[in-house]
């Protein structure tokens, strides 16, 4: 019985070693590539203009290739690499299967691939990419947009009321002092950099500025120094309103009840 398993799995084994080729060759598919020489080739499978469709690497028992459209010959070449060039333009518009028949030495026909492709007339492949592109283009604008107005609008009055000498925080992005008043504040990390320097909106005065992006030491100095300043501005005799308010009640002691 041993014997006999044995016999039938050598056989096994020998009959598929010398079936497999043929199998291998039967079922073998000839590898139909298209590429683009001029025109458009783009969504859909949408081709127009000139176009070269090619056999990859073809066996070497192949000696012709015929290339089809649908059903009609477009074409043959004897002599590798086998290809065929084509224009879209000379076959009706719409969508069509393009494939190949590889022919051996002895006969035997090879069939490839088939490319689905949809032929369009001159212009539409432009009409395609602009439906595609201006919307997009539409929504990154937009998206642009706000992204730079929108913290403005919700920043609008916060730091402007900050009091003097107040510590900021100014992020990843740093800060800078505004030539204009004087005042540090926190550069935007993604807003317009020229150079070195930045084009930053001043959140306290409101002007545009080229300004250098500073160190932290530097914008603590001039934080200190902007309450400072303000106070030498004061004019001779100013009182600010917790200076009034006392001297009301000062004089209010006085007052007769």
């Amino acid at each position: 019985m041993k014997k006999l398993t044995s016999f039938l799995l050598v056989f096994f084994i020998f009959f598929l070693s010398t079936t497999s080729p043929a199998v291998a060759q039967s079922t073998g598919e000839l590898q139909l590539t298209l590429s683009r020489d001029f025109g458009y080739g783009g969504f859909n499978n949408d081709i127009q203009g000139l176009f070269t469709a090619k056999i990859k690497n073809p066996p070497v028992n192949v000696v012709r290739v015929v290339f089809y459209l649908d059903t009609s010959m477009m074409g043959e070449d004897t002599s590798a690499p086998f290809s065929l060039q084509f224009n879209t333009d000379s076959y009706p518009l719409g969508a069509h299967k393009i494939s190949a028949v590889g022919y051996t030495a002895d006969g035997t026909e090879i069939n490839s691939n088939i490319i689905d492709a949809n032929f369009v007339p001159a212009g539409a492949g432009m009409q395609s990419v602009v439906k595609i592109v201006v919307p997009i283009a539409v929504l990154m604008l937009l998206i642009a947009l706000i992204s730079v107005f929108l913290p403005l609008i919700l920043s609008k009055g916060k730091m402007s009321s900050m009091p003097l000498g107040t510590e900021r925080k100014y992020g990843v992005g740093g800060g800078a002092i505004c030539p204009k008043c004087n005042r540090p504040f926190p550069l935007r990390l993604w807003w317009l950099n020229v150079g070195f320097k930045k084009i930053d909106r001043c959140p306290y005065c409101g002007k545009w500025s080229y300004i250098p992006r500073l160190s932290i030491d530097e914008l603590r100095e001039a934080e200190a120094a902007e309450l400072a300043n303000a106070q030498s501005e004061q004019p001779v005799g100013f009182e600010s309103d917790s200076d009034k308010i006392k001297k009301e009640l000062d004089d209010s002691r006085f007052q007769d009840t």
